[in-house]
């Protein structure tokens, strides 16, 4: 921080000092939040102990809790939404940045950054409403008969579950993933794509030899970062993936996340070892999200650092 002297503007101080005070106040918020969850899961750690991790009983009645069910399913609905966003992410970057005429990439930019905007409420009545029953009539009897050999796709129809809430998730982070890879891609070197193109290279080629492998890193980090909002979604997925703790393997079957549990119990739990359980389930969902941000962010300025010859 600059101090106070003949060479320094009094405004430029004030507005350095007002602005570093922010920043460290930020800081110092993240810590607080990590500390008071760390206060009010100690019941639950207490108690439980590791055990809590892996344990798979949750009943309140009898004050035994274990997160496993929850941890599983907000893994695999996670997961399963990486699995279907980043190959349409990428190709949206793709197209926005390397094929797209411009008249046409601000319009597409704009529509797809306007899915970011929608409150998740709106994509969980969607879900409910017209997602649900697609899956329940259509999309699973499809994939019980054609793939009805994979444990994956055994088990009753019922719309509401581990599918369902993969799909809302995939199309709640596509935004977030798209946008970054293209911001990625847009700071690769026109001098790499000219010299691979005047090597003979098609298009093609040049976007899988030279362009996608330069990119490489910041794409990863674009993907961890949606990894990092699909672990923590929370109303959305609550009101379309049945809200069950139990751990199946049918992606038919209802399940279970980490937010959906605190969002749906946290108001009526009484007891310290249940709202310990809860906030222990918190403190872990925040460890999990604030690490993949790191390490998120840590790859996307790796790319971003040299744009030396990037378009503007």
């Amino acid at each position: 921080m600059a101090r106070l002297g003949r060479d320094v503007n009094l405004g430029d101080f004030l507005f350095r000092s007002v602005s570093g005070l922010f920043a460290i106040g930020l800081v110092l918020a993240l810590g607080a939040m990590a500390l008071q969850m760390w206060i009010a899961a100690g019941p639950a750690i207490d108690h439980f102990g590791p055990r809590f991790i892996v344990g798979r009983d949750w009943d309140p009645v009898r004050e035994s809790f274990g997160a496993l069910p929850f941890i599983y399913g907000t893994l695999v609905s996670s997961l399963l939404a990486l699995a279907i966003s980043v190959p349409i992410s990428l190709a949206v970057a793709v197209f926005l940045t390397e094929l797209a005429p411009p008249w046409l990439k601000a319009p597409v930019s704009f529509l797809v950054e306007l899915l970011a905007a929608v409150p998740s409420v709106i994509y969980g009545l969607w879900g409910i409403f017209a997602l649900a029953p697609f899956l329940r009539n259509h999309l699973e009897p499809l994939l019980g008969k054609t793939l009805g050999f994979l444990p994956l796709f055994q088990g009753p129809h019922q719309g509401f579950g581990m599918l369902a809430g993969g799909i809302i998730l995939a199309i709640m982070i596509t935004p977030t993933i798209s946008s970054v890879s293209r911001e990625v891609l847009r700071a690769v070197p026109d001098t790499l794509r000219e010299g691979a193109l005047a090597l003979g290279s098609t298009r093609w080629e040049a976007l899988r030899f030279a362009i996608l492998p330069y990119a490489r890193s910041g794409i990863i980090g674009a993907i961890i970062l949606g990894l990092g909002r699909a672990l923590g979604e929370t109303m959305a997925i609550t009101m379309v993936i049945g809200n069950r703790a139990d751990i199946s393997v049918s992606l038919f079957a209802p399940g279970y996340t980490m937010s959906s549990v605190i969002a749906n119990e946290f108001t009526e739990a009484t007891g310290d070892l249940h709202l310990g359980a809860l906030a222990e389930i918190g403190l872990l969902l925040f460890a999990v999200t604030l690490i993949l941000n790191i390490i998120a962010r840590l790859l996307v300025w790796r790319v971003g650092r040299p744009p030396e010859g990037a378009r503007a």
